[in-house]
């Protein structure tokens, strides 16, 4: 390929592999309608046929990726990985709204799945670049979160909950830098269900999306507990709040080294607990959905109790329309609670006392949290409590 100058420029990198991935799509939709005009032929062989294509291609790619540019040289190995990604993305994007429902999931599904496979294979050169790796393709299935690519949705849900891809994301990458983008791809997926969820609207496919989903946090429930107590908040942030099962799931994790009082001890009192002092870590940034100029009132409220329209302007700062179900911004909700609460905390403790009846009340923190109590509707108040 190097003596014929396939590789010489980014422009023939760019044509030889989508015309590649083109041509291995093609060869997939040609052998599927085959077995659709004769049912007598054996699917198995069929998938076969697809596969053989796919796989050789798979393996051309990951070739190119382990011998380009020096063997100390990385980023040339990612700059193509990532010029490759992008290409199939493209292909795929391009499939999904010509073909619309007649598009088919199998050969891009099989192009990820073996690359992934592939290129986390127990090599020293592999090893070397496998966070950057990984950090492609969690950016490339990003980019096909089933809000942009729905015809993809069971074939992205079973990528990101391959086991090899779990592993490596939450397990094998130290000081857990594969953590925030595992958190982002578990958002795109809660995104993409709500407003089904909300409206109770599951058709047969979405009941198997939704199975399927339940599914992979009972996994992370088993293995990675950690991992959904430090992301909790950023994943019921996205979750309706109809949703009891999805949301209890991801609020029933504890981690592994923490040993829960028994619910059935006689005379419990849960604030006597010494771990009751230990606040949860928490790794979204609740702040950042809150505008600018709220923000602002709300931090010169706490302190000065000023502006004193902050009170009377919450409930429309709060509400986003007039329909049943939905009309507050429940992120900003959730921040603001989170907000006040922790500021409340920590002026209390600033102050050298401990949070209690007698420090919370008549501050401006309690006033903010009477005002949600006392002047939301049934709706606004369920979220607030919750």
């Amino acid at each position: 390929m190097h003596q014929q100058g396939i590789l010489k420029t980014d422009d023939l990198i760019t044509r030889f592999f989508r015309l590649c991935t083109e041509m291995c799509v093609e060869i997939s939709y040609r052998a599927q309608a085959e077995q659709q005009h004769n049912p007598a032929a054996n699917p198995t062989m069929i998938r076969a046929k697809c596969y053989h294509n796919l796989d050789a291609f798979v393996r051309l790619i990951a070739l190119l990726v382990k011998h380009s540019g020096e063997a100390t040289n990385t980023v040339t190995k990612i700059n193509l990985l990532n010029k490759v990604l992008g290409i199939v993305v493209g292909v795929l994007l391009q499939d999904h709204d010509v073909r619309q429902s007649e598009f088919q999931q199998l050969p891009y599904h099989r192009i990820f799945i073996m690359l992934l496979l592939e290129l986390n294979a127990p090599e020293h050169v592999l090893e070397t670049i496998n966070f950057q790796t990984l950090t492609a393709f969690c950016n490339t299935f990003h980019i096909l979160r089933p809000t942009k690519a729905p015809g993809f949705v069971y074939a992205w849900l079973e990528l990101i909950s391959h086991r090899i891809f779990i592993a490596r994301m939450l397990a094998h990458t130290p000081q857990q830098k594969g953590w925030p983008m595992y958190a982002q791809l578990l958002i795109d997926l809660f995104k993409y269900l709500a407003p089904f969820l909300r409206n109770v609207e599951l058709t047969k496919p979405m009941q198997i999306l939704y199975k399927g989903t339940l599914r992979v946090l009972l996994v992370l429930l088993h293995d990675f507990p950690e991992f959904l107590c430090d992301y909790h908040y950023g994943f019921c942030d996205v979750i309706p709040p109809n949703c009891i099962q999805l949301r209890n799931l991801i609020l029933s994790a504890f981690p592994r080294n923490m040993r829960l009082p028994d619910p059935f001890t006689p005379n419990l009192k849960v604030d006597m607990l010494s771990e009751i002092n230990i606040a949860p870590r928490i790794l979204t940034n609740f702040t950042g959905v809150m505008p600018p100029q709220f923000k602002k009132d709300l931090d010169s409220y706490l302190k000065t109790r000023s502006p004193v329209t902050f009170l009377s302007d919450l409930r429309s700062n709060l509400q986003v329309s007039n329909e049943p179900g939905n009309r507050y911004n429940l992120q900003l909700i959730n921040a603001l609670v989170l907000y006040v609460g922790t500021q409340a905390i920590a002026h209390i403790h600033n102050k050298g006392s401990t949070p209690s009846m007698s420090t919370i009340t008549h501050s401006a923190h309690m006033d903010i949290f009477q005002n949600l109590a006392v002047d939301l509707d049934t709706e606004g108040r369920y979220l607030f409590l919750n």
